[in-house]
């Protein structure tokens, strides 16, 4: 097999990084880099990329152009448009992103929401490895979902599918509602709540102090009151949400991304949280964290390649 066949690059553009790896036909990583999102530019988003791609080939030892790309993004590229829709990176909105990536870079490109990207790494290889229907949530600065279903991503009619942290908190208290005001311009959004930001928010709210995720945590863990109910309301706020989906899809594995999937006593307090609200008599539910960590999504960017054909999402 020919280094070009057997070689895939992954990208996975974020808010304040893009990282690039290589893998080979086994899954091991043969180049891994990163460099700070350029903050509003979308011109120098795409040279970043060009370059990020171009140093992975040089390392790697491939002509230009000797590799399939794989990108994941924030968002999705519209059905009806082909332009990206949705992204909490608003400087791609609009933006015929594909196009002009695949005119940088000289050779075709494959795009995904970077939640697929994550559910499909971790399905292929990860913690999910074997199941056949996987959802993966991203808690970080904002908040993602992706569907894996067989090996492929469901990315659904309008491309929304796995749009998890756009829908409204479910069994919203008084207190809860109408929520806070999200980028999307709606309140009450999922991602208000269970992100990393929104942890933050609300702690703040509650206790006049601006706390990162992590100094809640340390905060909670020296005995502090407020922190320590800051993290428990958000549990209980990710607990509704994941039941909400295991009503609707059933996955056999969930698996949390992002700067809060490190938080260990998540996947223990919130499959019990959860099964209060999900619609089975005995409710199993599976919560794992990724095995790739912080680079499950770009590794599931070079993934996308996997499949040869057309099929590779639905």
């Amino acid at each position: 097999m020919s280094k070009r066949a057997s070689l895939r690059i992954g990208v996975d553009l974020g808010g304040t990084k893009i990282a690039a790896i290589v893998l080979d036909a086994e899954g091991r990583e043969r180049f891994a880099s990163r460099i700070p999102t350029p903050k509003g530019d979308y011109e120098a988003t795409l040279c970043s990329i060009a370059e990020l791609v171009e140093e992975a080939e040089r390392q790697c030892d491939l002509p230009r152009g000797g590799a399939r790309v794989g990108i994941g993004m924030p968002g999705s590229l519209s059905p009806v448009t082909g332009r990206v829709q949705n992204a909490n990176s608003v400087v791609l909105n609009g933006r015929p992103f594909r196009e002009d990536l695949e005119e940088v870079l000289e050779r075709p490109v494959r795009l995904a929401n970077d939640a697929n990207c994550l559910a499909l790494s971790e399905a292929i290889d990860g913690s999910a490895a074997g199941a056949r229907t996987v959802f993966a949530v991203i808690l970080g600065t904002g908040c993602g979902g992706g569907l894996v279903v067989d090996g492929r991503i469901l990315s659904g009619l309008n491309r929304a599918g796995g749009e998890w942290g756009h829908n409204p908190l479910p069994w919203a208290r008084p207190e809860e509602t109408p929520g806070p005001l999200c980028w999307c311009g709606r309140r009450g959004c999922l991602e208000t709540w269970v992100s990393g930001s929104g942890l933050q928010r609300d702690f703040e709210e509650s206790s006049g102090r601006p706390l990162s995720g992590e100094e809640i945590v340390s905060a909670a863990a020296a005995r502090d009151a407020m922190a320590a109910a800051a993290l428990e309301r958000h549990a209980d706020r990710l607990a509704r949400g994941l039941a909400h989906v295991v009503n609707i899809f059933d996955p056999e594995v969930i698996v949390l991304g992002g700067g809060l999937s490190a938080l260990s006593y998540l996947y223990e307090e919130v499959p019990v949280l959860m099964k209060r609200h999900v619609f089975a008599d005995a409710p199993r539910i599976t919560l794992r964290p990724p095995v790739h960590g912080d680079a499950s999504g770009v590794r599931g960017a070079a993934r996308l390649w996997d499949i040869e054909d057309d099929d590779w999402t639905f």
